[in-house]
């Protein structure tokens, strides 16, 4: 092994905790200039009952907040919890939202003070999938928020079928008009984004758009017999050969080569020997469902694999990192340990 995988978390940290390499990143993924960057705090609490919530990379630019987020696993839950990291990045700007605006209060007829809402910001929510594809082929889909009347104009298979084109054109006149109505601000929605990078899809295409490098560089990484010479093309890349310096095996700690071995093992046991993933019995682009599954339910199937992947790590591998893998909770992780002991 001549680099450590970026695609795995501890590494994508690493480098990303580089502000030039987190915005070189941005600026070719989003075709956008940046002029400044602050990496934030990537731990929050949400509330006093609240788990902490942990991002791969926070940072600010230039009237977005942006999330960064690797999904190595394939995990059943991801469009949820990615919607619920997308939604507390915008919550989280309350953190520096001043009270500092005034309004008449007609109930106590006093001046208040109160935060304006118009000094939040858009977010941008980037999920790097590094297997999983969502049955898409393109490069990443991104979501965003738009009047309901755009889907119910795509979708309507009867207007499609019983309308002229000038009728066609009509109609999408009037969507335009809601798209395009500023009262109040209503176009802060269009910009807020979740975006699903799809790693295996970007690594098929040929050469062309500046990103796509860096998720080559990436799947390059993760082979564990990567040698030098896999990376010739990004050698000279100022940026690329700061990457490589971080994730260098000279570089690395016993913990690290602990870390990637377990990694990768514990990979390898979540797939069987027909190359399906237990977690989501996904084979050849289909849903197929392991045995136990089918005799269960696929759900039931799910996790009881689940627990016992989980089991086998005890002795190796703390709680949190059993429950990330597997998608058990903290809880059933320990209450793992605790049967295991007795």
């Amino acid at each position: 092994m001549y680099l450590a995988p970026l695609n795995y978390d501890r590494y994508f940290k690493k480098v990303f905790s580089d502000e030039r390499i987190a915005q070189q990143f941005l600026e070719d993924f989003l075709g956008v200039q940046i002029t400044s960057i602050e990496r934030l705090s990537t731990q929050q609490r949400v509330t006093d009952e609240a788990a902490i919530v942990e991002f791969d990379y926070r940072c600010k630019i230039d009237g977005a907040y942006v999330i960064i987020d690797m999904q190595q696993w394939y995990k059943p839950d991801i469009i949820q919890r990615f919607y619920l990291y997308h939604a507390l990045n915008t919550g989280l700007q309350l953190e520096n939202l001043p009270k500092d605006s005034l309004f008449f209060d007609y109930r106590t007829q006093k001046m208040k003070r109160t935060r304006d809402y118009r000094r939040l910001e858009p977010v941008l929510t980037l999920i790097w999938l590094v297997d999983d594809t969502l049955f898409f082929k393109e490069d990443y889909i991104a979501y965003t928020m738009a009047p309901e009347l755009v889907l119910e104009f795509i979708e309507n298979e009867a207007l499609w079928r019983g309308s002229t084109i000038l009728d066609l054109q009509k109609e999408r006149q009037k969507i335009i008009a809601v798209t395009k109505n500023r009262s109040k601000n209503l176009t802060f929605l269009r910009h807020n984004r979740l975006i699903f990078m799809l790693q295996q899809n970007i690594v098929k295409q040929k050469e062309g758009q500046l990103y796509e490098r860096w998720f080559r560089f990436a799947e390059k990484s993760r082979q564990a017999g990567n040698e030098s010479s896999d990376f010739k093309e990004f050698q000279g890349d100022d940026i690329f050969e700061e990457m490589m310096r971080r994730l260098r095996k000279e570089s690395l700690t016993e913990d690290d080569i602990t870390y990637i071995a377990t990694e990768q093992e514990m990979w390898e046991k979540f797939t069987d020997l027909e190359g399906r993933h237990y977690e989501t019995g996904f084979q050849d682009g289909q849903w197929k469902g392991v045995e136990e599954g089918r005799a269960e339910g696929i759900e039931e199937g799910e996790q009881r694999k689940a627990r016992e992947i989980a089991t086998k790590f005890l002795d190796i591998v703390d709680d949190q990192t059993i429950a990330k893998k597997t998608g058990l909770s903290i809880a059933e992780v320990q209450q793992l340990r605790l049967t295991a002991a007795s």
